[in-house]
């Protein structure tokens, strides 16, 4: 039985969270043999033991769980002690690893993407294909959105149709009740404007009215026979449906994840002209630094 002080706990956690913690707990207690409550020396062989074959990142992550495992139940966190952070400075030394980052999606391939959903939603409309269509008009409001709004995958999968307004010519604004970066879950109001080509409000209005949706979760799946799901799309499907609409509009697909849209939108926008200030609070990065990953530098040697 949960009480209602834990349901209050256990939504104060973000749901990957609480299942990376897990998975990190049971990968050393069962996957190991570590034992809790543990010693430090004991998380510093569980680091030593895995520092080749797992990233610091990931090892970061590991440490985290058992931080908060302890401390959860009154123990003192054996990762705060210095032993774990000259360990985890020789892994780094020993072990180097370079941050795999995915390929902004530029604006030429978003626009054959789209123009190839399009010319896909007419041909469905023309032969009466109820799911082929389903399909096109969602994807193509998914990755508009995705784009102009610079979403995380899971941003995406969150989206509720109470929480938009749209109007076409306009705009539309979108409340997020909490994000990643939105620890202390205030929510937050993103606008959209409405485009003259490639327009994510036009592409969402669209994509409401061919699946009849007025409440729920806007992006949903769509079984083998066209029925859409009650439940939201799950993040880990977002890149999918992303390759697979950029290798059936004859884009190399494998290049690019659910955050090359992110990226995407972020290299478009630094191209454009856009200062650091104006990305910064479109996108609501907080840091310079975040912002920074994902903008591409462009030296220019044309002088020469």
């Amino acid at each position: 039985m949960i009480l209602p002080v834990d349901r209050y706990v256990l939504a104060s956690k973000r749901a990957n969270t609480q299942r990376s913690y897990a998975s990190a707990l049971k990968h050393f207690e069962q996957q190991w043999g570590g034992l809790l409550p543990a010693s430090t020396a004991q998380v510093a062989a569980y680091l030593a033991a895995y520092a080749d074959t797992l990233s610091p990142n990931t090892l970061q992550v590991r440490l985290a769980a058992l931080a908060q495992w302890h401390l959860a139940r009154g123990f003192v966190d054996p990762t705060k002690d210095p032993l774990i952070r000259q360990v985890l400075k020789g892994i780094r030394t020993l072990h180097p690893s370079q941050e795999v980052q995915a390929e902004p999606l530029p604006l030429r391939v978003l626009e054959n993407c789209i123009a190839w959903l399009e010319a896909e939603a007419a041909q469905a409309v023309a032969v009466g294909d109820a799911r082929r269509l389903l399909r096109c008009q969602r994807d193509r409001a998914l990755i508009l959105l995705g784009f102009w709004r610079a979403f995380r995958s899971e941003e995406l999968c969150r989206l509720e149709v109470p929480f938009i307004q749209a109007h076409r010519g306009e705009g539309m604004t979108i409340f997020l009740p909490w994000s990643k970066a939105d620890r202390d879950n205030q929510g937050r109001s993103y606008s959209t404007p409405a485009l003259k080509r490639l327009c994510p409000v036009d592409a969402y209005l669209d994509w409401l009215a061919t699946a009849s949706i007025s409440d729920g979760p806007v992006f949903r799946g769509i079984d083998r026979w066209g029925r859409l799901s009650a439940q939201a799309l799950h993040p880990y499907s977002i890149g999918h449906i992303l390759r697979h609409a950029l290798i059936r509009a004859g884009a190399e697909g494998e290049l690019y994840s659910s955050h090359s849209l992110r990226r995407g939108f972020a290299s478009w926008a630094s191209a454009s002209g856009w200062d650091q200030k104006s990305l910064m609070s479109y996108v609501g990065w907080r840091d310079a630094k975040s912002a920074l990953r994902y903008v591409e530098a462009r030296p220019d040697f044309s002088s020469l």
